[in-house]
């Protein structure tokens, strides 16, 4: 266990490299092995796990640039536990499931190269290091899409990469800024976030720096009024492409704010509460609507997912136990369903070669298997009772309720609109006479389809059910995370705020 973090990032990419060799005949079964072992490596990791101890775990230090503080620093607490688990589960089930016939091999190995960075991303420790896996992770994608997409790929990828990485490199800013910072104040170098939360901040410094921390995660989640990038790279993307940027992708932006603002500007995080809430509520209550004026099947579920990461972003600036850990399990649980639903989208696409809603209608009649379980995981986006997604969501808005009631009154409607817009979809899709010819003899799901879809669903049920598997250890690391920003806040006024949103939770002194 002594490496087996650096194993879980390095071990994808060595594969990848292996891959090159291998038959092009023999690269499916390649690329499920070496997912279904980094899969079973992560799972290894949270059976050692500790779940009380909420800091750290399994750290690796090695000094790279040592003059400048920068080094290989690796470890993992409950809040970035799931997410690996999510991104290892997420990427064998994309490739069990996988339907692109073009080109498979290269197609694999990218997603092996892109499975490496995306893991890193959720255990470096290290600012720079960091910031490196973040913009790697841009490679791999913008060769999914670009090569592998629909007509409009090159478009899409180009807006993609220059959303992205232009608020990455305001963000690196920040990142050179803050470690400079700490030069200034202690007369070494350093870019470890442990030694950087060891900093108290002036408030104006603050909010400068959640600023440019601001434009690279929250183009990456995206944010109002950021989001433009993604329905164009959802639409344009191979199902694969679009289940990894779902799942995986987008969390990484909310993980920063966790991460990096949180902790590191806790004074600054109290002030732009509202703002980010205000933001985060256009994106609920507008993106819903846009999705229901969506003909196409893949753009409906591409601006839900706009409309839940608004939840998540709230239930990260509620600032208590309750939020950051709802927003945190909200991150796994929409990664299951929306992947789960960009992959039964590529079912159909894969059989009519078209996803517009209105070439469908009866298709519970001839694939019943399909509906089903197609309804599983709509409920389960509407955040229905007993499935994962309403445990995310509610936790989320209770979190929230003690921040603004009236504003969580707003941000419940996303369940209403929820439940319009795929509902509505559902019925036209899925109900009626089947009247159309090419509907009338399509096959059913079956095989490897079975394979990468009846886990998910298990998922949905089992987590729903019992979600304390995954709250336990966060809510552990979150209470510190907690403590910590407390700890660090200068204005008595966010002191008192941290300890007055959390007054439910535990916060230890």
């Amino acid at each position: 266990m002594e490496h087996i973090l650096s194993i879980l990032i390095f071990f994808p990419a060595l594969a990848a490299t292996v891959g090159f060799v291998v038959d092009k005949n023999s690269i499916r079964a390649y690329g499920i092995t070496v997912t279904a072992i980094e899969f079973i490596l992560s799972l290894v990791l949270w059976y050692s796990f500790d779940a009380q101890n909420p800091g750290m775990q399994f750290t690796e230090f090695f000094p790279l640039i040592a003059s400048y503080g920068i080094s290989y620093s690796v470890g993992i607490d409950g809040i970035s536990l799931f997410l690996v688990i999510m991104t290892t589960l997420m990427t064998m089930i994309g490739i069990i499931g996988l339907t692109e016939k073009r080109d498979l091999k290269h197609l694999i190995i990218t997603i092996l190269y892109l499975e490496m960075t995306m893991i890193a991303v959720f255990l470096v420790l290290d600012a720079v290091v960091f910031y490196t896996f973040w913009e790697l992770s841009l490679v791999p994608m913008f060769y999914i899409v670009g090569a592998w997409g629909g007509k409009l790929r090159i478009y899409s990828t180009i807006k993609f990469f220059l959303y992205t990485f232009t608020g990455s490199l305001i963000m690196l800013v920040g990142m050179l800024y803050m470690g400079y910072v700490y030069f200034q104040t202690t007369g070494n170098w350093s870019f470890n976030l442990q030694d950087w939360y060891m900093l108290q901040l002036p408030f104006d410094m603050q909010l400068w720096l959640f600023a440019a921390f601001f434009m690279g995660f929250a183009i990456k989640v995206p944010m109002f009024p950021f989001h433009t990038w993604l329905p164009y790279a959802h639409g344009q993307a191979p199902t694969i492409g679009s289940v990894i940027l779902a799942a995986v992708l987008l969390k990484m932006g909310t993980y920063g704010f966790i991460r990096f603002s949180l902790p590191l500007f806790p004074d600054a995080s109290v002030y732009f509460t509202y703002p980010m809430a205000i933001l985060a509520l256009i994106a609920i209550v507008y993106t819903a609507m846009v999705a229901y004026a969506q003909e196409d099947m893949k753009q409906v579920i591409a601006y839900s997912s706009v409309s839940h990461m608004g939840v998540i972003i709230l239930g990260t600036f509620a600032l208590n136990v309750e939020g950051i850990g709802g927003s945190i399990f909200l991150m796994i649980s929409h990664g299951i369903v929306s992947g789960a639903l960009f992959m039964l989208v590529g079912v159909i696409y894969d059989r009519r070669h078209t996803k517009m809603i209105k070439d469908f209608g009866g298709l519970a009649l001839v694939m019943p298997k399909y509906a089903t379980i197609f309804a599983v995981m709509l409920m389960a986006s509407v955040g229905l009772p007993l499935t994962i997604g309403f445990v995310g969501e509610f936790l989320s808005l209770l979190g929230f309720f003690r921040v603004s009631p009236l504003l969580t009154v707003i941000a419940g409607l996303t369940i209403i609109f929820g439940a319009v817009y795929m509902l509505v979809m559902y019925k036209k899709s899925f109900f009626g006479p089947c009247n159309n010819p090419e509907n009338q003899k399509l096959e059913d799901v079956k095989g490897r389809e079975l394979v990468a879809l009846i886990p998910l669903v298990a998922l949905v049920v089992i987590l729903g059910l019992f979600p304390k598997i995954i709250l336990k250890p966060v809510d552990n690391s979150v209470s510190s995370l907690i403590e910590l920003m407390h700890d660090k806040a200068i204005h008595p006024t966010t002191k008192a705020t941290i300890l007055e949103l959390n007054s439910i939770g535990e916060v230890k002194k």
